[in-house]
């Protein structure tokens, strides 16, 4: 979500329980064990993106080539970000431009939270910041200007609805509270079981998304009264995808040599489910090509690419 968008359920509301929230689509229901794998991220300059990933939001490479990087955390070897340096990119485009909003970098609990943004107030980085009633979220920009958010969720047992729509907010964080759950101990780098949480994409039109996304990728929708901004997600998570029109009307993708989201991905349990998506695609009329077995790659009608596979496959 973006810090520019206001609550639009005060108060109230009713327990989020299981089964209470959300709308499945019709057709293909992504199932509930659907999580989300690394983002591929296109740079200017890898050396200088390195040295951010790893410094500011403390990242650990995985691995190295000449032109790209694969990202994760510290004591476990799950990619989360995938950097390739393009040789004549140039920074991230002005805000009309379709593709990534931000990327959401999910931590395991509030005091990793809280150590995170103690850590980032000794870089001289600048953050945004938003309570949204189901996570407390922080905003950055890496040196291309990419959106990234960095997160904790709260207790599924805290959420709350109003009629089928989950609650959700931008309101302002209890930094103190935040920076108070750390406790005594020190940043030592992303933890282990720290995962991509979700993705949220300038889309032309919510219509459009929502016919690609919910009813043929098989996503819920979770909420949707936000002003030009949809919510959708598996397995009664608060969202694994967020799409909004905030770019405006003339809002164009970004060209091949800007930084930019190359990709996405889309985990399910087995490959069975990734020939479901591969049907469904089929018969909403949306293309999709094989990466290998286990896994396709589909592009949203405005060019983003979401690559969809089965655990072991690439």
């Amino acid at each position: 979500m973006g810090a520019g968008v206001r609550d639009m359920f005060e108060g109230g509301g009713e327990p989020a329980t299981p089964g209470s929230y959300g709308e499945p689509p019709s057709g293909f229901r992504l199932p509930a064990a659907t999580r989300l794998g690394p983002v591929r991220l296109q740079v200017a300059d890898l050396a200088r993106s390195l040295a951010y990933y790893e410094g500011v939001l403390g990242l650990a490479v995985l691995s190295r080539g000449p032109a790209s990087a694969v990202l994760g955390t510290h004591g476990d070897a799950r990619p989360l970000v995938i950097l390739a340096e393009h040789p004549a990119a140039r920074g991230m485009r002005p805000r009309a431009r379709l593709g990534l909003y931000h990327f959401a970098i999910l931590l395991p609990d509030r005091a990793s939270l809280g150590r995170f943004v103690r850590h980032v107030s000794t870089t001289g980085e600048r953050m945004g910041a938003g309570d949204h009633l189901v996570s407390e979220a922080f905003y950055l920009q890496d040196p291309d200007g990419l959106g990234i958010e960095v997160c904790a969720d709260r207790p599924r047992s805290t959420w709350r609805r109003r009629g089928r729509e989950l609650m959700l907010a931008t309101d302002p964080v209890d930094v103190e509270g935040v920076l108070a759950s750390a406790g005594d101990t020190t940043w030592a780098g992303m933890p282990a079981g720290t995962v991509v949480g979700h993705v949220h994409l300038h889309v032309g039109d919510l219509s459009a998304a929502e016919a690609f996304y919910a009813k043929r990728l098989g996503f819920d929708r979770i909420t949707w009264s936000f002003p030009g901004a949809l919510f959708l997600g598996a397995g009664g998570y608060h969202h694994h995808l967020g799409a909004n029109t905030w770019a405006g009307p003339g809002a164009q993708p970004p060209a091949q040599d800007e930084a930019r989201l190359i990709e996405w991905t889309v985990e399910l349990p087995s490959a069975a489910e990734v020939a479901d998506v591969e049907r469904s695609l089929a018969q909403g009329g949306h293309a999709w090509e094989r990466v290998s077995p286990g896994a396709i790659r589909a592009h949203d009608p405005w060019g983003t690419a979401v690559h969809i596979a089965a655990p072991g496959a690439s």
